[in-house]
C-alpha cells in the first residue's frame, strides 16, 4: 500500500557507554531533502546515518536529529591554561584596587570564563559508537515507517472513495451520451418539420446530420482512456514502491480527457456530470501531494 510523505519516529538505545536517542521527522516535499543535527564531534557518522535512511525513504523533507550522551567520564582530560588565569586575576586586582569595586572574587566567578579550560577527550572507538547509533536509528526508523504506512492506509481509503465516485460519473457519461444524440436527432427532426411546414423530411439527410452531431460530441474514445487510467490508478494505490510522482503524472492525464469530454458535452446533465468529476479529481490531486 501507498506510505504518506508525513511522519514521526524515535529510537532510544541505553547501552553501557552511552545513550543515543534519534528522532526523524518529515513533511511534503517533492524530492528527498535532508537535514541533519548531530553534535560536530560525531559528524563523520553523517554519510552512513544517511544511507541508512535513504534505504527506507525516498521523498519527503526530513530531520533526523541524533543525540549522544556519554555516561562514563574516564578518558576526560580539563586542563587549566594557568598563564591567562594570571592574567585574569591581575585585571580583577586593577578593577578592586583602581576603581573601589567590591573584592567578591572566588571561583565561580573565575569558571565564567570558558577559555581558561581546554577540554581533550579521549578516543572512542567509531565501530562501536556508531553502532550504538545504529541501534537507535532502527528503532526511530521502524516508529517512522509504521506510522508512514498507517497514513499511507488513510489516504489509500480517501482516494478509492474519490476513484469511486469518478467511476460512476464516467458510465453514467457513457449513457447520458446516445440519450444526447437522440434528443439531438428529434429537435432536428421537429425543427425541419416547422421550417417546411409539415413537408416530408428527408430522412437520409436527417441520418446524416445526425451521424455528423454525433460523431462530434462521441466521448468513447475519452471514456475507454479514462476507465484505463482509473485501472492503472487502483494499480498504484496497491503499490509499495514510491509512486507519489507517477500519480501526479496520471492525474494530469485523466484531467486532460474530462476536459475534453467536457468540450463535448451537449446536455445540462453531462456539463453537471463533468463539473461534479473535476471536483473529485481536485480532491486526489490535493491528496496525492502527500504520497510518497
Amino acid at each position: 500500500m501507498i506510505k504518506s510523505m508525513t511522519g514521526f519516529g524515535r529510537g532510544i538505545y541505553d547501552g553501557e557507554k552511552r545513550t543515543v536517542t534519534v528522532e526523524i521527522k518529515s513533511v511534503n516535499h517533492r524530492f528527498l531533502d535532508f537535514n541533519l543535527k548531530i553534535y560536530r564531534v560525531y559528524s563523520k557518522f553523517e554519510d552512513k546515518i544517511r544511507a541508512a535512511v535513504s534505504s527506507k525513504i525516498s521523498r519527503g523533507k526530513l530531520d533526523v536529529y541524533v543525540s549522544v550522551v556519554n555516561k562514563q567520564e574516564d578518558g576526560l582530560d580539563v586542563k587549566l591554561d594557568r598563564s591567562l588565569l594570571n592574567g585574569y586575576l591581575k585585571a580583577y586586582g586593577v578593577l578592586r584596587d583602581e576603581y573601589g569595586l567590591k573584592d567578591d572574587i572566588s571561583v565561580m566567578t573565575v569558571a565564567r570564563n570558558s577559555d581558561l579550560f581546554t577540554v581533550n577527550k579521549a578516543e572512542e572507538d567509531d565501530n562501536e559508537v556508531y553502532a550504538d547509533i545504529e541501534k537507535a536509528l532502527d528503532l526511530a526508523l521502524c516508529e517512522f515507517v509504521a506510522m508512514r504506512e498507517e497514513e499511507g492506509r488513510r489516504l489509500a481509503e480517501d482516494l478509492l472513495s474519490y476513484l469511486s465516485v469518478l467511476e460512476q460519473n464516467t458510465k453514467k457519461l457513457k449513457e447520458l451520451s446516445p440519450e444526447s444524440v437522440k434528443e439531438y436527432r428529434n429537435k432536428l427532426e421537429e425543427r425541419i418539420k416547422e421550417l417546411l411546414e409539415d413537408a416530408k423530411v428527408d430522412e437520409q439527410r436527417l441520418l446524416t446530420e445526425t451521424a455528423i452531431f454525433a460523431d462530434k460530441i462521441a466521448v468513447d474514445e475519452e471514456m475507454a482512456r479514462l476507465s484505463s487510467h482509473f485501472a492503472q490508478f487502483r494499480q498504484m494505490i496497491e503499490s509499495t514502491a514510491p509512486i507519489g510522482k507517477k500519480m501526479d503524472f496520471l492525474v494530469q492525464e485523466i484531467n486532460r480527457e474530462i476536459n475534453t469530454t467536457g468540450s463535448k458535452a451537449n446536455s445540462l446533465e453531462m456539463s453537471k456530470t463533468v463539473v461534479e468529476m473535476k471536483s473529485e479529481l481536485e480532491k486526489i490531486r490535493e491528496q496525492i501531494q502527500n504520497v510518497e
